[in-house]
């Protein structure tokens, strides 16, 4: 999914878990307090969450900034736990026949938050309503890539969604069947996306649907109040089906989106968890707060998304050029500073197992890259006499500014070009990236599950995640031949010929690979502090203090 912010969690998934197809024991998420603690009266957590959501709707949803809030709301078929292993949510039991048709079955006594049973016939609707081109997902692309059948003529608008491969055998089985079977389908149906919303509560309020007392939920959370660009309340949901083991009672997400402010209502009890600690107050942090600062990994790559279709990034000499200019190191380690890496490659390294070579420009001096970026400018027509300009946007953050300038300065001081910031809250920016009204624009990309084409698959052909437009049949290709692959080996050239191209044709920037940096209240208990994913609410529990 796309990050909002430069420090985000995401979902660790072993890839062996992708292939067992029925699960055994109905284990399931939820606070576990350890013995002896005392929990405090007052059951109640104030989280930032960086920004206003666009929209709580799971199906048009495209960010962490909507998926924190809906995870708490909403729940799937199936979830991924603390350890990375599938566990069961609307879906009880599974069984697929050669990983190609998969029969789920529900919870008979599942019911919505207003009581009324949950049933099979949600679930086909969600999925239909997700790749329905008349819901213009974000999302669009993903049963395509999951490989749902005739998932590739809806998008192209040749079958109506209702010929989409998935059924309701009964009120509680549902069927889908794949066009071609993928080892990691499993982790995919976990996604928010894909989390079903009541038929009979959409096509009732239509477009007000998620609105406070007009939305119906599934999860441990029920929306209550939303007041917009300041905060969201959800309070407990008695009519989840693990209701039992859910300990806070009220969580509140507020959309301060600068980090400064963030933390300084953290010192002064208003926030719990932050969304995030701007690098410039990190170390300071660190000395003063301690064991409240937390950093772990993430399967997650901050980058700059070139228009590809707009001049002049439609010459791969000029975004190689930019890409050669930017040190990565710098902005790595002096920027940020808080434990992210150089990215060299799209994919993060060890997804899914799978490790990368570099290209050959990784291994240069900063010298070296600049002398071959001016080489590549001069050669597309730039230069001293002619030199380039463009507009670098991003979202209203402190952080996206610190990186900004930085960028800037370096394209400056090593090229010559002059790159002029732009901003725009995160609402706005994402219906200018959808329009494709930019020039070069900030982004990232959080693992949906742990296997690269989480990451690759964007820069398919077509894919609603293509922010860049770019197109190559090639590459097209390379990703093709994966599925099909009938070993690793296999699969692990095909991936490296996909980086080796987004190497070459760079429609893309990849600057650093993430790490997530936030401050937890010390009477905060449930936070883990493990590359997880996303932090459920339900998870947490207030400790007495």
């Amino acid at each position: 999914m796309k990050a909002h912010s430069h420090h985000n969690f995401l979902k660790k998934l072993p890839l062996a878990l992708f292939l067992s197809s029925v699960l055994l024991p109905l284990t399931t998420q939820a606070a576990h307090v350890p013995a002896g603690v005392q929990l405090s009266d007052k059951q109640e957590i104030v989280r930032n969450n960086g920004s206003e959501p666009a929209t709580l709707d799971p199906q048009k949803a495209e960010s962490d900034v909507e998926s924190n809030i809906i995870n708490d709301l909403f729940i799937g078929l199936i979830s991924v736990d603390d350890k990375g292993q599938i566990q069961p949510q609307l879906a009880t039991s599974w069984e697929n026949k050669d990983n190609k048709v998969w029969t789920f079955h529900l919870r008979p006594d599942a019911v919505w938050s207003d009581g009324t049973p949950i049933t099979a016939k949600d679930v086909v609707f969600t999925w239909r309503r997700l790749i329905d081109p008349k819901t213009a997902s974000p999302y669009g692309s993903y049963l395509s890539s999951m490989h749902v059948l005739n998932a590739d003529k809806i998008i192209d608008g040749k079958l109506p969604a209702e010929q989409l491969g998935i059924k309701a055998i009964d009120p509680h089985t549902v069927e889908i069947t794949l066009d071609k079977p993928i080892s990691y389908f499993l982790g995919m149906a976990a996604h928010s996306s894909l989390m079903p919303v009541s038929e009979v509560n959409v096509e009732k309020f239509g477009d007000k649907w998620t609105q406070p007392g007009n939305m119906v939920s599934s999860g441990p959370f029920k929306l209550s109040n939303w007041v917009v660009n300041e905060r969201v309340v959800a309070e407990r949901n008695d009519k989840y089906w693990d209701n039992a083991h859910t300990v806070i009672n009220k969580v509140t997400y507020l959309a301060v989106t600068s980090g400064t402010s963030d933390v300084n209502r953290f010192k002064a009890g208003e926030i719990d968890i932050t969304y995030t600690i701007p690098p410039i107050l990190f170390d300071s942090l660190k000395k003063e707060l301690g064991d409240q600062v937390h950093v772990t990994p993430s399967l997650a790559v901050y980058y700059y998304a070139f228009n590809t279709k707009k001049p002049p990034f439609n010459d791969p000499r000029v975004r190689q050029a930019l890409a050669l200019g930017l040190d990565k190191k710098i902005i790595a380690d002096k920027v940020v500073g808080q434990g992210q890496t150089p990215a060299y490659t799209m994919t993060p390294p060890n997804t899914g197992g799978y490790h990368f070579t570099l290209p050959a420009s990784a291994t240069w001096s900063q010298q070296q890259r600049i002398a071959e970026a001016k080489k590549l400018l001069s050669e597309a027509g730039f230069g001293p006499d002619h030199p380039l300009t463009f507009d670098l946007l991003y979202n209203t953050s402190e952080a996206h500014q610190r990186i900004a300038i930085a960028a800037a300065s370096m394209w400056k001081k090593n090229l010559g070009v002059t790159a002029t910031l732009q901003n725009q809250e995160w609402k706005t920016m994402l219906d200018t990236m959808r329009q494709g009204n930019f020039g070069v624009v900030r982004s990232a990309w959080i693992a949906d599950y742990n296997e690269p084409s989480t990451f690759l698959n964007l820069m398919l052909t077509g894919n609603t995640g293509n922010t860049s437009q770019f197109s190559n049949a090639e590459y097209d290709k390379a990703l093709d031949d994966a599925l099909t692959a009938t070993s690793k080996d296999q699969v692990q050239k095909d991936y490296q010929q996909a980086e080796d191209i987004i190497a070459k044709e760079v429609p893309l920037i990849p600057i650093y690979h993430y790490v997530n940096a936030k401050l937890v209240k010390p009477f905060i208990g449930g936070y883990d502090n493990t590359p997880l994913g996303v932090i459920n609410t339900k998870d947490l529990y207030v400790i007495k203090h």
